[in-house]
């Protein structure tokens, strides 16, 4: 268990450190290996389940980014001029994508606790929101930090 607290320790550093560099970029890699250590450590993946959980894990994170990249795409659509008729449209269209994020989170729950526990699968999305407030936190530190250079 220490060694798995060290190496997240270690990539949340690295990710840190690397995110001190001018241009602002990231290294997706490192961060997504700082998330998988993370969830493994945090929900005690056994290495077993790890194998089974990560390709659903990442199959459905890819497919819900998309999903939140319409819905954003739909509220930009909202802050431009429109009618009355074109905002009922935006707002049934919302809904229905919200529906559909909720049935694919349904689903992969469902899937996933064929692969790991039920108290497992319950401690997901905590633990997926404290890794970025971790993550919102380093980079607030690190802005102050910058601010004070300046």
């Amino acid at each position: 268990m220490k060694k798995i607290n060290l190496i997240i320790i270690f990539l949340l550093i690295s990710l840190a450190t690397y995110g001190q560099r001018p241009e602002r970029s990231y290294d997706r890699e490192k961060l997504e290996s700082a998330r998988v250590a993370f969830i493994t450590n945090r929900i005690d993946l056994k290495p077993e389940q790890a194998e089974k959980f990560w390709p659903l894990y990442n199959q459905y994170q890819e497919k819900r980014s998309k999903m939140m990249d319409e819905i954003s795409s739909l509220n930009r659509k909202a802050n431009t001029p429109i009618s009355d008729s074109e905002a009922r449209e935006l707002v049934n269209e919302r809904l229905t994508k919200q529906q559909q994020m909720l049935d694919m989170e349904k689903k992969f729950m469902t899937e996933i606790q064929d692969v790991i526990s039920s108290s497992q699968a319950v401690k997901l999305h905590d633990v997926n929101r404290q890794f970025t407030r971790q993550l919102y936190r380093m980079n607030q530190g690190r802005n102050r930090g910058e601010g004070r250079n300046k």
